[in-house]
């Protein structure tokens, strides 16, 4: 599996704020709840719809889980921008230095992780990893569109 994309899209900490959410969290496993119930609120507050908001805010999960789980650094970044009133652009910038990009995983047919960039690949429509230049580490981004 690897990203999707037919350009590198404009990052999220070039746009205007009142139509971007930014939060930084700890890595911790709590911070993952945390960034969910953020931006499923900004989102509820830009009045998408239902479907694009529970798909962008399941997305917010996967990577920040990933960011938590599978990277060194102690905090992350997650961003969330609206490029037009039903397409949203997500990213999660980790601070993971070490160049390492994104682990491959090949989960079995019982694994109960390792399926959360096939989420992302499925639901986006694009997405991709670049280096941050907000952390330094890694930064994935996906576009969704209802």
């Amino acid at each position: 599996m690897s990203p999707h994309t037919t350009s590198s899209p404009q990052p999220l900490d070039t746009w205007s704020r009142d139509r971007t959410h930014w939060l930084e969290l700890p890595a911790h496993r709590s911070s993952v709840s945390l960034a969910r119930r953020s931006m499923s609120e900004r989102l509820a507050a830009w009045r998408l719809p239902g479907e694009l908001c529970a798909d962008t805010v399941l997305l917010v999960s996967e990577l920040a889980t990933n960011a938590v789980r599978h990277t060194l650094g102690t905090r992350f970044l997650c961003g969330v921008g609206l490029v037009t009133d039903g397409c949203l652009r997500l990213e999660v910038h980790d601070h993971d230095r070490t160049g390492r990009g994104l682990p491959r995983c090949e989960p079995g047919p019982d694994d109960e992780g390792g399926r959360g960039l096939l989420l992302v690949e499925q639901l986006s429509s694009a997405w991709g990893v670049d280096r941050s230049r907000l952390t330094g580490g890694n930064a994935v981004w996906a576009t969704l569109t209802g």
